[in-house]
């Protein structure tokens, strides 16, 4: 395939009309047949929407009767009429792709609307309760919904704006961990590999729009029964991305393989993008820093040859220069400027009494320098370069230097400088309490990982006794963050598979630790877990009941876990036990000076949205592509235009010299949403807009602002 698009690419630079009449054949066939990672991509998701309202128009299904724990009617359903009988609202449906036509009546109360993929949603968000201990500090946010149809409501929201997505997936361990289309994925399903690769690859493609492409990371963890897939559709998916894998050790007393080794450990997959890098921190993971002395000066001086891949002469016409020293005394005297590739170096005329050092390998090759000679000259006159002890045969000295990450832990008071050398190199120390900071290695090994001791009791800790299967070590989760968001205090980060909460709770504590305005945007569902359903559907209850909702994983766990997290209390109210460990060491009781605020996914109607009836709706959404943060316009203002915290809406065009006036004054605006469906008047406003404010653009109707197709 790269040998076929070389070929085209040289067509296409002699003949431009052909080649591209080449290029257009060649996807064409291409589309024909799937390379890489093949899998069955099965018919589009559904999802039940339990407590939505039934409508003329829905797909729905016949719910089983209450008290029953059987799967019912799986058949979909479209509703032609809705009517009252006998006081009840009853809905006449019609049996969708039978071979026969097939009608009934069935009270709307018996019905679940379902939502396929194929179809447009309309979402809105409607606010379920809020903590507040952040004064101005934006709000971490927790979306109630199906994960897909949430991410594609982000598009509008924060289309590549996000830093990082840290997502932790179903296993697919086939123990009936995870739904495709409303069924329990079993271990016997033969095509279990290939319904968790479609519902990732749907999800991930997504999650991609989300991703800001110059500097961002998505994270995925997993363990063996998926890792290789996901590695091949990760690569897949992100071509564009360098792709890494981290093992780490979350038991070491092992989970039972039978017949096989005990597993200790789980899978971290990075996918970095544009120039997103690893931040180095005081750990190399490997042994709880136990292997690194932190009492010993670290060494710092690092040669300044280029070694390995790429360090040839060849490889750089300004990197081969002489370093020239004092023949007799070895003393430095200057750095020589750069010599062509056609230039034999011997032939480099020098001073009686001066000597060469050239960058050559260790069986004498000729290399290059790290850095131009422009640059090694400030490296000398500041001390950051220097030469080291001479060889006896031909008195030449090596060439160090201090890489950025000792200038780094200089700046930031790791390292001290206590003085110079009788030759101007800075002699450095270890600041007492300091540590180095070095590059974590790809195998982690903490305690503080352990998934039992810092998940499940954690938990335990903060909600009084309630129980969640399988979480995440809150530290785990710290450091995973930690290598990508340390250096962005501002970070925004989206966590799409929630489950308890931990990424949020992760992300304030790096706050805290660095005083950062970071926060996390979290989508969970509130399914309630395998074993419990049949005990509540024996007692006649159904998904959507009151009853039923209190014990979803968002009703029950999230919501709960981020709040007392913030509070530093119970959901009874007690004051929460216990200290937090490791790098920040502080009681539980404090809490955390953040913001939360909780939400669920609504699904609009087309005629609500075009009529404004449904603004309230949309208002989160608006304010959450201003940075949730600050006051929010939850109604549709009435003198036509309201401005907000970090945001003004225009309603009324009329009154467009008013509201830009309050704009400019207002000085810390970064959104106008002005609503026409008239380009001119809409460019004319955008003009009177101060710099720096983002004019968005929303149609008077609203749909094509906030409609989503999931069949993409």
């Amino acid at each position: 395939m790269s040998r076929l698009t070389d070929l085209i690419s040289q067509v296409k630079a002699n003949d431009p009309e052909l080649g591209k009449e080449l290029e257009r054949e060649f996807k064409s066939l291409a589309s024909r047949r799937s390379f890489g990672l093949n899998f069955e991509r099965h018919r589009p998701e559904s999802v039940e929407l339990p407590g939505r309202p039934v409508r003329k128009g829905d797909t729905v299904r016949v719910l089983p009767p209450r008290g029953s724990t059987g799967k019912g009617d799986q058949r979909l359903w479209k509703v032609r009429g809705i009517e009252r009988v006998d006081g009840k609202r009853t809905a006449r449906i019609e049996l969708i792709g039978g071979t026969e036509q097939e009608a009934q009546q069935v009270a709307a109360e018996d019905l679940v609307v379902v939502a396929e993929f194929r179809d447009y949603i309309y979402p809105g968000l409607v606010s379920t309760g809020k903590v507040e201990r952040g004064g101005d500090k934006p709000y971490h946010t927790v979306i109630n919904g199906e994960n897909f149809h949430a991410l594609e409501a982000l598009t509008f929201t924060h289309r590549g704006k996000i830093d990082a997505i840290y997502i932790d997936p179903p296993y697919n361990t086939g123990a009936r961990d995870w739904k495709y289309n409303n069924d329990y994925v079993e271990g016997e399903d033969l095509y279990r590999h290939s319904k968790w690769l479609a519902m990732m690859e749907r999800r991930l493609l997504v999650a991609k729009e989300l991703l800001n492409p110059t500097d961002s990371v998505l994270i995925v963890t997993i363990d063996e029964k998926e890792y290789l897939r996901l590695g091949l559709l990760l690569e897949q998916v992100f071509p564009e991305a360098q792709v890494q894998m981290i093992s780490n050790v979350i038991n070491r007393a092992g989970s039972p393989r039978s017949g096989r080794f005990s597993r200790v450990d789980e899978y971290i997959f990075y996918v970095f993008f544009g120039k997103s890098v690893v931040t180095p921190w005081t750990n190399t993971m490997l042994a709880d820093g136990s292997e690194l002395d932190k009492s010993k000066m670290p060494t710092v001086w690092f040669t300044a040859v280029r070694r390995g891949s790429g360090a040839s002469r060849a490889e750089s016409k300004s990197l081969f220069y002489p370093v020239v020293i004092d023949r007799t005394s070895g003393k430095f005297i200057r750095v020589g400027d750069p010599v062509p590739h056609n230039v034999n170096r011997e032939s480099v005329k020098m001073e009686p009494n001066e000597l060469p050092i050239w960058p050559l390998g260790s069986e004498g090759q000729e290399n290059r320098w790290r850095f131009s000679a422009e640059l090694m000259r400030n490296y000398f006159a500041n001390g950051t370069a220097r030469l080291g002890r001479r060889d006896p045969t031909n008195g030449l000295r090596p060439v160090t230097y201090l890489q950025p990450g000792t200038l780094t832990n200089i700046e930031n008071g790791t390292f001290v400088i206590t003085g110079k050398s009788p030759e101007g190199a800075l002699i450095l120390e270890l600041a007492e309490g300091g540590a180095k900071s070095v590059v974590p290695r790809t195998v982690w090994s903490q305690t503080s990982h352990f998934a039992r001791d810092h998940g499940s009791h954690l938990i335990n800790y903060l909600l009084g006794g309630k129980r969640f299967d399988f979480p995440k070590s809150l530290y785990a989760v710290e450091d995973t963050l930690r290598f990508i968001i340390k250096d962005k205090p501002q970070a925004v980060v989206v966590d799409f598979f929630a489950g308890s909460g931990t990424t949020a709770h992760a992300v304030m504590r790096l706050n805290k630790q660095d005083s950062g305005t970071r926060y996390c945007i979290m989508v969970t569902n509130n399914e309630v877990s395998e074993s419990e359903q049949r005990a509540l559907r024996e007692q006649g209850l159904r998904p959507g009941d009151t009853e039923w909702e209190k014990w979803g994983i968002c009703d029950y766990i999230t919501k709960p876990r981020i709040e007392a997290a913030i509070t530093g209390k119970t959901p009874d109210g007690k004051t929460i036990k216990g200290d937090y460990k490791f790098t920040d060491e502080f009681p539980m009781a404090d809490g955390f000076e953040e913001n939360a605020e909780f939400f669920s996914l609504t699904y609009e109607t087309p005629v609500a949205i075009s009529h404004n009836r449904a603004f309230n709706r949309i208002a989160p959404l608006l304010w959450m592509r201003a940075g949730s943060e600050g006051r929010r316009i939850d109604n549709i203002p009435v003198k036509g235009w309201d401005v907000a915290d970090t945001y003004g809406l225009l309603i009324d065009l009329d009154q467009a010299a008013p509201f830009t006036e309050e704009v400019d004054t207002k000085g810390a605006i970064r959104i106008a949403y002005i609503v026409t469906d008239d380009d001119r008047r809409f460019q004319s406003i955008t003009r009177r807009l101060p710099d720096g404010v983002e004019p968005v653009r929303l149609y008077e109707s609203y749909l094509t602002n906030f409609r989503f197709s999931m069949g993409r």
